[in-house]
This record gives structure tokens, sequence and C-alpha cells, in this order.
């Protein structure tokens, strides 16, 4: 009996999945060839759209990479421009400094201005020469005292006479 149950049920319900199909088919009168040869139509439209978004998005993939190429050449461009720059103005402090230093030195071995206070100042090779100096000899002497000095571009000779 229990045997005979199930084979009701079985045939009952493969009825009710017979009669689901034809209805679900009741207006595609197509044969199963022609439904396989549509699915494969959709399948290859579908592949064909997917094979142009990945072409279109390599695409721009290769272009955001050749931006991103230019700006690294750009920056590394900018980089060297402004160590070069950086140099130059270290390079032109050192030199200033080596000006300041050598114009001081050379003062020093004058004996009316070597007992005297002297500020030097050199910027860009321009010495400034501030402070009181005894005598218009000794000021024309520091002069040209810093004008001797290698790198000197000008002197700024404002030196005091006092005396």
């Amino acid at each position: 009996m229990k045997t005979s149950i199930q084979r009701l049920t079985l045939l009952a319900a493969a009825a009710a999945l017979t009669t689901g199909l034809v209805a679900c088919n009741k207006n595609d009168e197509r044969t199963a060839g022609q439904k396989v040869d549509s699915a494969i139509a959709k399948t290859e439209d579908v592949a064909r759209d997917a094979e142009a978004k990945a072409a279109a998005a390599a695409a721009d993939a290769r272009a955001a990479a050749a931006r991103t190429g230019e700006q690294i050449k750009e920056g590394t461009a900018e980089m060297r421009a402004d160590a070069s720059a950086a140099g130059s103005r270290m390079a032109e402090a050192a030199g200033d400094a080596a000006i300041t230093a050598s114009v001081s030195a050379g003062l020093m071995k004058d004996p009316d201005l070597s007992a005297i206070k002297i500020n030097v100042d050199t910027s860009n090779g321009v010495v400034s020469l501030k402070g009181p100096a005894p005598n218009a000899a000794a000021k024309d002497r520091a002069e040209t005292i810093a004008k001797g000095v290698s790198g000197v571009k000008s002197v700024s000779n404002m030196l005091e006479v006092k005396g």
C-alpha cells in the first residue's frame, strides 16, 4: 500500500510538472533546437558586450598608466630642478661665507683696521662694510682689501670716518 501511494504521488507530481511546462510554453511554439540556438545567440551577444567592456576598461587603464608615468616624469624633473637650485643656493651661501671670512682676515692684517670693529656681510658676492674707520685712508684701504678677495662682485662701503 505504501508503494502504491508513492506511485500515485509520483504520477501526480509528473502530471503537474507536465501541465506547468505546457502552460509555460503555450505562447512559444519554437522547437527545442530553436530555443537552444536562441540561447546560444543571447550568450554570444552577452560575451561580445563583456569583451567590449573589458577592452574599454583595458584602454582606460593604459591611458591612466600613461598619464601617471608622465606625472612621475614631470615630478622627477621638478625634483631635479629643485635639488639643483638648492645646491646652487648652498654653494652661493658657502661662497658668501668664505668671502666674508677672507675679507675679515684681510682687515685684521691692517694695523689701522684690525683694532676697529668692522661688520662684514656678504650676499650674492656683494660685500657690505659697516662700522667706524679711523680716517678716510683706512676707509679706502678697507674697500680695496674687500675688492681684492676672490668672488667679490662689488663692495658697499658704509664705514664712517671717526676722528
